[in-house]
């Protein structure tokens, strides 16, 4: 028995072409609450998306995004006929996000989630210098750059992508471990990792070399010590148009095209 997709709830970015879709696909399907409703129809661009996952991350409501902003890798195609039969026939993605536990140079704790990346960078003149552990077991000694991340599969064809670190299919178990523009080790390209590795990246000389700490929007200063893992208890579920799923799309990017 397929999974009822009646109740529609409409999020929107604040530009004009979002608003005006909204007013429109609200007068023909519904508007419900999000507490009420059996999925949520998100309308904007790739940011969009990921602060509707965010927002709705506990909620375990299916996400369809219809694109009226810029790239929309995250997006099906903006139509405002035949909403209903395509949420009907819509596929599933399941997604986790990262936690990262950052703390700072007064000994604070802050925890974040990331659907795309969280990343460690330099905030002043000076690269960053840093150690990185894996599930506990010192893997680099020194890391001298910009900085690093660790993205998920959703993630990989975003700023991991643009940092030459590699596409990872949806569906695969695994986590890419990627220097931001590095220059010590000079052959450390980055890693695969599987996604259930625990990353701990230590800041070496921090006062002299100050690090941010990143979950997607959620920026930390001064941290001394970051920990990123998936949070696989968490489930989001995103849907997509037959042929148009997330696994096509970043399948595509490694193609080019």
């Amino acid at each position: 028995m397929s999974q009822r997709r009646d109740r529609i709830a409409f999020v929107n970015s604040a530009i004009p072409e979002a608003e005006t879709a909204r007013e429109a696909l609200a007068r023909r399907y519904g508007d419900v609450a999000p507490a009420d409703a059996d999925v949520i129809v998100a309308l904007g661009g790739d940011g969009l998306m990921l602060q509707t996952l965010h927002k709705f991350m506990a909620s375990g409501k299916p996400i369809y995004g219809m694109n009226r902003g810029t790239v929309g890798f995250m997006m099906n195609e903006y139509r405002e006929d035949g909403l209903k039969e395509r949420l009907a026939a819509a596929e599933e993605t399941v997604i986790h996000p990262l936690a990262m536990s950052a703390v700072d140079a007064d000994g604070k704790t802050h925890v974040a989630r990331a659907i795309n990346e969280v990343y460690l960078f330099r905030h002043t003149y000076q690269m960053a210098r840093l150690r990185v552990l894996v599930d506990g077991k010192e893997r680099l000694a020194q890391l001298d750059g910009d900085g690093i991340m660790v993205a998920t599969p959703a993630g990989s064809t975003a700023y991991n992508h643009s940092v030459q670190g590699p596409i990872i299919p949806i569906g695969a178990a695994l986590l890419a471990l990627t220097p931001i523009s590095p220059f010590r080790p000079r052959r450390f390209r980055g890693a695969l990792l599987p996604d259930t590795a625990v990353v701990t990246v230590e800041v070496l000389e921090a006062d002299k070399r100050p690090v941010a700490a990143v979950a997607d929007h959620h920026e930390v200063r001064f941290v001394r010590r970051v920990e990123i893992r998936m949070e696989h208890a968490v489930v989001m579920r995103m849907l997509f148009d037959p042929g148009h799923n997330l696994d096509e799309r970043i399948l595509r990017e490694q193609f080019g095209v």
